[in-house]
């Protein structure tokens, strides 16, 4: 018999313990090679008083074993603790999500046939990143941090994968017809590295019809690239019209940390009733073992999860007649029953057809910036019961030797100097005055807001202005 291998463990919150406790169960009934140590995560380590929601015991079984098995952990809305889902994804450098998809029609009920495709979601970066500010009393910022190394790794794994996968297409999913900074090096990125896998089919789409397409004709799609919020939403999308976001399983992959996990929430508003589905986090488990090369008992246990699926054994997210719903544990159990047996109708899944998961290519950049220079700079200031007018003309005697003021704009769109008959009612209290220069220096910088400073403004934050080769690096404001 071949050595155990040892997984961290995380039971979770909400739901989490009564479908970890199921999952262990089927793996264990399935014999799967495995010693799991389990750690303490989320609500229950933040009232123990873990800021970050780990405890150091955890980390140092995490970091020992490298794999985990997570099931769903609660995050506060709006307030509270962050999330010790994005924590563990940065921390551990986990910076591909990919979330397999498919349908399984006639058994569960979905209005499309046919449906298999792999969402890959860049994980560490974008909206995700969690930086956020109020920075008046009237306005807030979050920052969608992107970065080109960061871009180019999750692109090229999508590819990879969908190589050693036998893939035929991958779609990027992108908004850089507003965002044409950060999603539009995305997408240009994905063009450049597109060029490299010419066996593979690429295209694009804006993400909002994208995500309609997802809804509409999920068939059509094969394995689909996106930035961190987009993959989140998009994911879930896909497994609600496959049947059910209760069977989705996925993995989280970085250079030495694996962690596997159902795509769902905790749902609390269930918790303890024992009825929750433990089909996401069962695949998610079955992800697992093909990752750590025990594809045999990974086969094992898909087979007879899909025969228990073809035998009508539904808890009550896809029963058709809920009255017949079986309860976490009887599914745990049909499965179990079942174990050894192969679907009917469903294809089949043989350890040999089944490839170990994918592990990342090494960092390469397409390009290198070779002449970065500063050309500006945009200071946001805070002034309530005032008009652009008024701020504009005392902007206009701030600007120091070798700064020109340009313009005013509220909330991306140039309000001043504009024609008087075009003045516009502003009801925001966050203004960004924007000044243009060449080879712009921190003195002059720093003078700008000192002289700012004289004439009463409140500045609250400080861009500076920069192309790259040439290239503008911000974006023009509406009316610019």
């Amino acid at each position: 018999m071949s050595e155990l291998v040892p997984i961290a463990v995380a039971k979770g919150d909400g739901i989490g313990p009564e479908i970890m406790d199921a999952t262990l169960r089927i793996l264990q009934a399935a014999g799967a090679r495995i010693k799991p140590e389990f750690i303490t995560v989320g609500l229950e380590a933040y009232e123990a008083g873990e800021k970050t929601g780990i405890s150091k015991e955890s980390w140092e079984i995490l970091r020992r074993t490298k794999i985990l098995l997570k099931a769903p952990l609660t995050t506060p809305q709006g307030a509270g603790y962050k999330s010790v889902n994005v924590t563990l994804r940065k921390a551990l450098g986990l910076f591909a999500n990919v979330r397999p998809t498919q349908t399984f029609e006639p058994y569960v009920h979905s209005k499309h046939a046919g449906v298999d495709m792999v969402i890959v979601r860049e994980n560490e970066e974008d909206l995700y990143a969690g930086i956020e500010y109020r920075q008046t009393r009237d306005s807030c910022q979050s920052v969608k941090l992107l970065s080109r190394s960061g871009s180019e790794r999750i692109i090229r794994y999508a590819f990879e994968y969908a190589r050693a996968n036998n893939r035929k297409k991958v779609t990027c999913l992108i908004k850089d017809n507003i965002m044409k900074i950060t999603d539009g090096m995305f997408h240009y990125s994905f063009k450049l590295i597109a060029k490299e896998y010419p066996e593979i089919e690429a295209d694009s789409m804006i993400v909002d019809i994208g995500m309609a397409q997802v809804a509409a004709q999920p068939e059509r799609f094969d394995v689909l690239v996106t930035l961190n919020l987009y993959g989140d939403i998009v994911s879930d999308i896909a497994s609600q019209v496959s049947g059910s976001v209760g069977l989705a399983g996925s993995f989280n992959l970085g250079e030495k940390f694996a962690m596997f996990e159902a795509v769902h929430g905790s749902a609390p508003d269930i918790a303890g009733k024992g009825i929750a589905n433990p089909s996401g986090l069962l695949n998610g488990a079955i992800l697992m073992l093909n990752h750590i090369g025990q594809n045999d008992v990974a086969a094992k246990i898909q087979n007879a999860w899909m025969r228990a699926i073809e035998d009508g054994c539904h808890t009550g997210d896809i029963a058709q007649n809920t009255n017949l719903a079986l309860s976490t544990s009887d599914f745990a159990d049909a499965v179990v029953e079942r174990l050894g047996q192969e679907p009917l109708r469903l294809r089949p899944v043989t350890a040999e057809g089944k490839k170990e998961t994918l592990m990342p290519t090494h960092d390469q950049r397409t390009i290198t910036i070779r002449e970065k220079k500063n050309v500006g700079v945009d200071v946001f200031v805070a002034a309530d019961n005032t008009t652009a007018r008024t701020i504009g003309k005392l902007a206009e005697t701030c600007a120091p030797e070798g700064l020109k003021f340009e313009l005013v704009s509220s909330r991306g769109a140039k309000v001043y100097p504009i024609e008087e008959s075009a003045e516009m009612l502003i009801v925001n209290d966050l203004w960004r005055l924007r000044f243009y220069g060449e080879n712009v220096t921190h003195e002059q910088k720093r003078q700008l807001l000192i002289n700012l400073e004289d004439k009463g403004f409140d500045w609250v934050q400080v861009q500076g202005l920069h192309t790259f080769d040439g290239e503008r690096g911000y974006s023009l404001c509406q009316g610019e």
